[in-house]
This record gives structure tokens, sequence and C-alpha cells, in this order.
């Protein structure tokens, strides 16, 4: 099996797919219906895009660490990370919404160390990491 059949499903239209997701997100209060009813909660994160100085919100998969969202910067196991990543090393601030909160956040990549203990915590990390050679980027994002 190639590393090409291993990787998620993704929607053919993957714009217009996570556009359809943010507004029932937001229509229904951060909860889900149709084929994504009972998935685990998403967050969307709204960063400022590093070209257009646009906010730019993707939907993303999360895990906790403490009061801290942990998302990891994987583009479903490409060799480039995502645009949304990009666009935080730029600009570290951003918003996330989660079910019906919403609220700022500061970005940063977790170190080393602090990265070996929160990996165990994002159980979907290593099925993404074995789709690319680069090293998948744990994000933290703190309240502020």
């Amino acid at each position: 099996m190639s590393s090409q059949d291993s990787r998620p499903q993704i929607p053919t239209d993957m714009k217009a797919f996570n556009e359809k997701l943010i507004q029932e997100f937001r229509a229904n209060n951060g909860k889900l219906t149709g084929p994504m009813a009972g998935a685990r909660q998403p967050l969307l994160l709204t960063t400022t895009g590093g070209r257009s100085g646009s906010p730019r919100t993707v939907v993303l998969g999360f895990r906790m660490d403490g009061d801290r969202y942990l998302v990891i910067a994987s583009n479903n196991g490409n060799d480039a990370p995502p645009q949304w990543y990009r666009n935080l090393e730029r600009d570290p601030a951003a918003m996330v919404e989660v079910g019906p909160d919403k609220f700022q956040v500061r970005a940063r990549l977790a170190e080393a160390e602090e990265r070996r203990r929160l990996a165990p915590k994002i159980d979907y990390l290593e099925r993404q990491q074995a789709l690319t050679k680069r090293e998948i980027p744990i994000v933290i994002l703190e309240r502020v």
C-alpha cells in the first residue's frame, strides 16, 4: 500500500466542504449534523492571511492540555505545512471557536521536550506523521 492509499479520505472540493462545515458550526452553536453528527467536536481557527491580511477560517481537530488547545499542522500528511500554520508563523494572534464559545488565542509551537509530553495526547498524530517525512508541528493555542 502506498502512502497515497493510506491518506484520510478527502473531499474533492475541500474548500467547499470546509465552508459548509463552518456555516453549519456557526449556525448551530458549534454542533454539527448529518454525516458529521456525533463526531468529535472540531474547533474553528481564524488566522490573518499572510498575503491578503484577510481573516481565514479552517476546521481543525483538537485535543486539550489543561486549558490549552492542541492542534497539529499535518495538512493531511502532505510534505508542506498547511497555510493556516504559515499564517500563524507570521502572526500568532488568532481567534478560536469551540461550541458556542469564541475567544482570542496566541499560538506557539511545542518545544522538543514539551512535544514529547504532548504527542501521546493527540491520538491521530502518529497516523498523520506516518504519511510524511517532515515533523508535523504541534501547535499550542493559549487563551489571551
